[in-house]
């Protein structure tokens, strides 16, 4: 059993996926900086000087400015305005990956495999071109 997981862990599909996960997560403080310090501030310029992440509302207990605030007043609260910003990087993510996918189709189309014919196709392009030069 032991060799039969070292085998399976070792693979390079396994190596693959574990590297996928480390980018992946690297990648997903990149991307939360982006929204939160990048595009955000702009963003709620733009209506009024509005924070998303302050976008709440409270369903029990105290009523408070922030949901920091509300929380540690031991209030309920309804935090759509982080709804918002997940939606947003959800979708910068999601765009991020499409390009990647589509760069790496884009690259695997520009480099065929090509192999060399192996013998059986030797063989029987030598025996059609005997037949073709008999005819």
């Amino acid at each position: 059993m032991w060799k039969e997981f070292r085998e399976f862990a070792v693979k390079g599909n396994v190596v693959d996926l574990a590297v996928g996960i480390i980018v992946g997560a690297a990648f997903t403080t990149i991307v939360n900086s982006l929204v939160n310090d990048i595009l955000m501030p702009p963003l709620g310029l733009a209506l009024g000087g509005l924070d998303f992440s302050n976008f709440f509302v409270t369903l029990k207990g105290p009523v408070a400015n922030t949901p920091e605030a509300a929380k540690a007043a031991g209030a309920v609260t309804l935090n759509y305005g982080m709804f918002i910003n997940a939606i947003i990087r959800f979708v910068i993510v999601a765009f991020a990956v499409f390009l990647l996918v589509k760069q790496l189709n884009r690259f695997r189309k520009q480099t065929p495999a090509e192999t060399a014919p192996t013998h059986q196709e030797v063989l029987l392009a030598e025996i059609r071109d005997a037949i073709r030069a008999k005819a």
